[in-house]
């Protein structure tokens, strides 16, 4: 029975099934695939629900398939640590040729992350990709662009996964770094002449309510500040508590105020769910204030998003739109500059729009700047100062310098950070400093699959004894983004 299911087809059911938690994951029931025609099940439910004896959990899954709800990676032989990464990738590997449930489908096979996560990640992509250029499969880097290229062309943007109930806000922009990437493989310019309408595309999404803005405004993704300068911010455009953890944001929300769950939202798009980063004050969730910030990352990859625009416009002699990207580039470097780089910390930081003012946190996405060669010579040497000092610990890169029990906050060191942290070091000279990057976090990772047989998605960086915890749920196995990081960094 494949047709697309939205969460809010069966909401009253769905309401009951993540309240009275029959499953230990509130993802479970997202990711259910209905038997028979929703219809026919709601009026089942109605029936039955009153009368004496019944079940919930034996309903649900009389009702719903749950099949491949999680990837389990059982290995007999201990493998060497990237023979195991070369299976995985083939076990990771998925279809989605036509819609079933809340899955979207897609044009082409893709990698999805691993443990609970059964579908297509956005920014978990690009990590994955860049082991995936190690191994030398370039047809599958080509599939994961044509499937973003594909969910911009029909639903205007990437969402953060590829299921109905994300259909509301996206993730890092990485599409056109994908193009840098498969382009560095191929050495084919045309990549970005093919995808040059698929780049406006993606960019108007990010950019769509600019012209409707006043002086200290804001609108969907888009802020004007008080000077009258055009930032970035994450942003969804749902205020109800995310299907996937349903239940936890109603617990939350209740100590907080205002769009709490937007600002949840906005966090996911992030895709730090979540950090003491968003946090009004640094420790509770339930100030979180996302909607509230201009975000450093988010801004540089704008910034090379419209620098990519400038150059697929050149390759065509597109002069006009050639100009106009360069413009916008060229200010938003500017932007970058003024907003976001804190002289007395030596930072980059979160601009705070309601306040006019930087944010206090301090944290790992100030390498952004350095790691798209934005950084000038003496603030990539401060960052770097601050890099070493705060943030580098014997099992890699931390996140945040706060310890909240977040998954995003310290102790954890995420994959993703480690590449970029390397980058940005050599990207600037930092050699010394790149290097013990990269073995401080591959040495973590190879003893954890020393101990375990596992690639998790997170790891402690300060006691690398023990796995990663935090969060909303329990630390991962699989895991594509560790995977890709790992071969990369060890080929460099």
């Amino acid at each position: 029975m494949n047709r697309q299911l939205y969460i809010s087809e069966i909401q009253v059911l769905f309401d009951n099934v993540q309240r009275s938690q029959i499953f230990e994951d509130q993802k479970t029931m997202t990711d259910a695939v209905p038997l028979f025609p929703v219809d026919e099940i709601n009026a089942k439910y109605e029936n039955e629900k009153n009368a004496e004896g019944f079940d919930l959990k034996a309903f649900v899954l009389s009702n719903f398939d749950f099949l491949g709800a999680k990837i389990s990676i059982q290995r007999e032989d201990h493998l060497p640590i990237e023979e195991h990464i070369e299976r995985l990738w083939d076990e990771l590997t998925r279809t989605a040729y036509e819609e079933k449930g809340t899955l979207l489908k897609l044009p082409k096979p893709y990698v999805v992350p691993g443990g609970r996560f059964n579908e297509f990640f956005y920014w978990d992509s690009y990590f994955i990709m860049l082991g995936l250029q190690v191994s030398g499969r370039v047809e599958m880097m080509e599939n994961i662009i044509e499937n973003c290229s594909y969910l911009i062309q029909t639903v205007g943007f990437v969402p953060n996964a590829s299921r109905t109930h994300f259909l509301s806000r996206s993730q890092p922009p990485y599409f056109s770094l994908m193009l840098d990437l498969l382009f560095e493989t191929t050495k084919d310019e045309n990549i970005y002449i093919k995808y040059h309408d698929t780049l406006e595309k993606e960019y108007a999404f990010w950019m769509n309510g600019e012209k409707d803005l006043e002086n200290g405004s804001s609108m969907k993704r888009v802020v004007k500040t008080i000077n009258g300068d055009i930032l970035n911010r994450y942003y969804d455009a749902k205020n109800e508590p995310r299907p996937e953890s349903y239940l936890i944001d109603i617990e939350d929300s209740e100590n907080a105020s205002g769009e709490f769950y937007r600002n949840i939202r906005s966090g996911c798009e992030s895709g730090w769910d979540f950090s003491s980063r968003w946090f009004a004050d640094s420790e509770n969730i339930h100030t979180i204030e996302t909607l509230n910030l201009a975000e450093v990352d988010l801004n540089c990859l704008l910034w090379h998003l419209e620098k990519t625009l400038a150059k697929s416009s050149s390759l065509q002699n597109l002069s006009e739109k050639e100009k106009y990207y360069s413009e916008r580039d060229v200010n938003r470097r500017q932007m970058i500059d003024k907003y976001f780089w804190d002289e007395n910390s030596g930072m980059f930081k979160d601009y705070h729009t309601e306040k006019s003012t930087q944010t206090a946190s301090e944290h790992i996405a100030a390498l952004y700047p350095l790691f798209l060669g934005l950084a000038s010579a003496e603030q990539a040497k401060a960052v770097s100062k601050n890099i070493e000092e705060k943030f580098l610990y014997q099992g890699g890169l931390i996140t945040t310098t706060k310890k909240t029990g977040q998954q995003w906050d310290l102790p954890n060191a995420w994959a993703p950070y480690q590449w970029i942290g390397f980058q940005s070091m050599k990207n600037y000279g930092f050699n010394d400093l790149a290097e013990k990057i990269k073995n401080n976090w591959c040495a973590n990772v190879e003893r954890v699959y020393r101990n375990t047989g596992k690639l998790m998605e997170k790891y402690n960086a300060l006691d690398t004894e023990t796995i990663a915890g935090g969060g909303e749920y329990p630390n991962q196995d699989g895991f594509g983004w560790t995977n890709g990081v790992y071969l990369k960094l060890k080929q460099n």
